[in-house]
C-alpha cells in the first residue's frame, strides 16, 4: 500500500483532522530531521507528517536539514509527499489567498546541502529534473482541489529564494522577467532530494502575501498570517478529498 507524507510548511505545524497513533523520533544519515515523525489517519488511511521548520516552527528555511527529512520518509515506505508552502505572489493572476499547484521550479539558493551524491560514489550521478515535481502525484491534488471546490490555479512557476530575509522589490523584479509566478524559500533543495530519493513529490502553494513592490508599503507578519489562516483551512478541505485518492482501492 502506498503510504502519503505531509510536510508542512509555516502555518501549518499540525494537522486537526489526523488521528495521531504515534509520534517517532528517528535519526538519520544526515543528521537529525526537523522534529519527531507524526503517524496517523486520515479518513481511515495512513498518514506520516512532518513539520518543516519544527514542530515550533523555530528553523529558518536555509536550516531546514532536508536530507534527513526526506531520508526519514523514505525510511517510513512513504512513497508519495505533499509538500504545502507558504508564499508570495508575483503575477497579478496570483493573489494573497489563492492556491497555486506550481509545475515548475528556478533554484536562488545557495550553501545548502542540496543532493545525495556527494561522497563516496562509485560513479557521478546526474538525476533528470525536467519536470520537476511528480506529474502523477499534481494530478492527485488538482483532483481534490477540484472535488472540494476550492478556486486555485494548477501550474506556475516557484522561484526558491535563500531567506530568511525577505526579497527586495528588485529581486521580485528580476525573478519576474526569469519567468516566476510565486516566490518561496523552502522549494529548494527540497524538491530534487525528493527526486534523488525517487519518493512522488508535487507542492500545493498558498499566497500568504504579495511580493516585494507588488502592494503599497512594507510586508507584515500581520497580512501573512491574516492569508494563511484562511488558507490553511483550504489545505484542509484539499487533504480531506486528497487522501482516499493516494490509496487506490
Amino acid at each position: 500500500m502506498e503510504k502519503l507524507a505531509i510536510i508542512g510548511g509555516t502555518g501549518l505545524t499540525s494537522i486537526n483532522t489526523l488521528e495521531i497513533t504515534q509520534r517517532e523520533v528517528m535519526h538519520t544519515p544526515y543528521g537529525e530531521p526537523s522534529g519527531p515523525l507524526t503517524h496517523g489517519k486520515m479518513c481511515g488511511r495512513e498518514v506520516v507528517f512532518l513539520a518543516r521548520h519544527g514542530t515550533g516552527h523555530t528553523i529558518p528555511p536555509h536550516m531546514v536539514n532536508y536530507r534527513a527529512n526526506l531520508w526519514a520518509l523514505k525510511e517510513l515506505g512513504v512513497e508519495k509527499i505533499l509538500a504545502v508552502a507558504a508564499v508570495g505572489g508575483i503575477r497579478e493572476d496570483m493573489p494573497p489567498g489563492k492556491i497555486v499547484i506550481p509545475d515548475q521550479i528556478i533554484d536562488y539558493t545557495y550553501g545548502r546541502d542540496h543532493t545525495l551524491f556527494e561522497s563516496d560514489l562509485t560513479h557521478v550521478t546526474h538525476i533528470d529534473f525536467t519536470e520537476p515535481y511528480c506529474n502523477e502525484m499534481r494530478g492527485l491534488i488538482i483532483e481534490a482541489c477540484q472535488s472540494s471546490g476550492i478556486d486555485f490555479t494548477d501550474n506556475g512557476t516557484y522561484g526558491a529564494t535563500q531567506g530568511p530575509r525577505l526579497e527586495t522589490a528588485a529581486e521580485i523584479d528580476k525573478m519576474e522577467r526569469d519567468g516566476c509566478h510565486l516566490v518561496g524559500m523552502t522549494g529548494m533543495p527540497e524538491a530534487s532530494i525528493a527526486r534523488e530519493f525517487e519518493l512522488c513529490y508535487a507542492t500545493c502553494a498558498v499566497v500568504a502575501n504579495w511580493a516585494a513592490g507588488r502592494s503599497e508599503g512594507p510586508i507584515t507578519m500581520e497580512e501573512i498570517d491574516r492569508h494563511l489562516s484562511s488558507g490553511m483551512e483550504r489545505v484542509a478541505a484539499i487533504l480531506h478529498h486528497l487522501t482516499p485518492y493516494c490509496y487506490p482501492t
